[in-house]
């Protein structure tokens, strides 16, 4: 028989007068219980969590006294019953369905309390293997969830124990639940069992080693509202577990843009983190300058000296715990955000200072082999892989009659690090493991060699005897020549243009020395 659909929803208050609560996640049960049953709330529960509300002297009827069966298949089959199911879908403001259920004896439910087996929470764990894994999907709770949130004009459906409170607090001041409260809660199951749902996908794909899934299945809770997005008049909100990443614990909320800035600045200071004292300064997503020395201090002041603009109003990085000198020359001009893994003793006061800036403690890096990336783009989005090529030595390939000197080979590196992160088309010129120009984003690599040239003029820093590094190839000597012209001696890019040759014997003409990577660092 074809459903038979209202012509509208009630919107009615609902008096709550049965509950079944079948939770996996027991956290404020009890309490919650008792004062439904308090308010003269009917329980009916399945196994544990009867058990649990039992021993809290809260009436409780088993839902194995409803449908005459016992739990069985080890707690598989509880609640896939008619008279479970048929309580929580029956449309009571339907008299069709309201006979029917009368004429089968259900009498039906008003709330239905469920959350799930931990199954993310199982995953996860060291000693997680695909039979218990398997064994945490659970299938009556999303079941009855999807079957209440459904129903919501006539049921109310609660998934997680931090909504108790509003819940029963709208029920004691109002006597019954309004619909917009009760839409609202299906819209949170709804989004409960989709994540569920995309957690067991993406863990089954894992198992398949499938890296690009035939169904792109993404969800993340949200983590905040932000107050606008790029700009004021964009709506805004985050998503994920940034918490696990950093703590901001000094400043305003961060902002969408603010966000963009640190992931940049966590991706490039990454490369560095178990390295010397190392110092990236950021604006606009984009390094201005970034320098490794055997103190904090010299290295931000190498890496300021980079572009003594731009940083204004930026973000400065450092991988070692942050100093009171460091910080007295990072304060020197305003800088918004301060990210460090940790403070010396009376530095987090003296920076605290400025109410305006954010101060962050890094807890982890990304780590790139284990993420994914996506770009909105018109009808869907891109997915890809995060770039977590690394340059290994046996990867190094010197197609030059001269080789590299040790110091040349380290500054290569350094700025090889420093180009993966810059955006395309990328040069960087850099000496004594310090940037002295970086040119980004231009359609022209020639461009963009002229803007690092002319950042480091700008600055007074001699390109002589510094190194080169460029995301892409050369395609044509040019570049080659005009680094040379520079003072450049050596260069590092991946290699792989028609026109390879001719590069290389550029390089030859010059005396300088280059080295082919066989990665290339797109970054658009």
């Amino acid at each position: 028989m074809a459903l038979q659909p209202l012509k509208s929803l009630p919107q009615d208050p609902l008096n709550i007068k049965r509950a079944l609560i079948s939770v996996s996640d027991k956290k404020g049960i009890k309490e919650f219980a008792k004062n439904l049953s308090e308010s003269g709330v009917e329980i009916y529960s399945t196994g544990g969590t009867a058990s649990t509300l039992r021993a809290a002297d809260i009436p409780v009827t088993d839902v194995s006294e409803l449908t005459g069966f016992q739990e069985c298949l080890d707690g598989r089959v509880k609640t896939l019953h008619p008279r479970i199911h048929g309580a929580i879908l029956a449309r009571t403001s339907y008299k069709p369905d309201l006979d029917e259920i009368q004429n089968l004896g259900i009498v039906p439910f008003e709330l239905v309390v469920v959350n799930l087996y931990p199954f993310k929470e199982t995953v996860k764990s060291s000693d997680s293997t695909p039979a218990i894994a398997t064994e945490n999907i659970d299938i009556g709770g999303p079941t009855m969830i999807r079957a209440a949130a459904k129903n919501f004009a006539h049921v109310s459906i609660l998934t997680n124990p931090d909504q108790y409170e509003d819940f029963l607090s709208e029920l004691t001041k109002d006597g019954a639940i309004s619909f917009k409260s009760r839409r609202s809660l299906a819209t949170s199951a709804f989004e409960h069992t989709a994540d569920y749902d995309a957690s067991i996908s993406n863990y089954f794909n894992q198992m398949e080693e499938i890296v690009l899934p035939e169904q792109l299945t993404i969800s993340n809770s949200k983590s905040a509202d932000l107050r606008y997005g790029e700009n004021p008049h964009q709506s805004a909100s985050i998503y994920g577990d940034q918490k696990n990443y950093i703590d901001c614990f000094h400043g305003k909320e961060l902002s969408y843009n603010n966000y963009l800035d640190i992931d940049s600045a966590l991706n490039l200071m990454s490369e560095f983190k178990e390295d010397d004292p190392t110092v990236a300064i950021f604006k606009h997503t984009v390094s201005c300058g970034v320098a490794t020395r055997p103190s904090l201090k010299e290295a931000y002041e190498r890496a300021f000296a980079t572009d003594r603009t731009s940083p204004f109003g930026g973000i400065v990085i450092v991988n070692n715990t942050l100093d009171l000198e460091t910080a007295q020359s990072i304060d020197s001009i305003f800088t918004e955000i301060i990210l460090a893994p940790d403070y010396e003793e009376g530095v987090i006061d003296y920076l605290s200072e400025k109410k305006n800036r954010r101060l962050i403690k890094i807890l982890k890096y990304p780590e790139k082999e284990d993420l994914f990336q996506f770009r909105s783009i018109f009808g869907g989005v891109l997915y890809q892989q995060a770039d977590s090529g690394k340059l290994l030595p046996d990867g190094i390939q010197v197609v030059t009659d001269r080789k590299p000197e040790d110091d040349e080979l380290q500054d290569l590196l350094f700025a090889w690090k420093v180009v993966k992160h810059i955006k395309s088309n990328g040069i960087v010129y850099a000496k004594e493991l310090a940037t002295s120009g970086i040119g980004t984003g231009q359609t022209s690599r020639v461009d963009s060699s002229v803007i690092a040239v002319r950042k480091a003029m700008n600055e007074n820093l001699n390109l002589k005897e510094s190194v080169i590094a460029s995301d892409a190839f050369f395609p044509f000597p040019d570049g080659v020549i005009a680094a040379a012209q520079s003072g450049a001696r050596a260069v590092i890019q991946p290699g792989g243009s028609i026109r390879d040759e001719e590069v290389i014997k550029a390089a030859n003409d010059h005396n300088m020395t280059m080295i082919f990577t066989g990665i290339r660092h797109f970054k658009h």
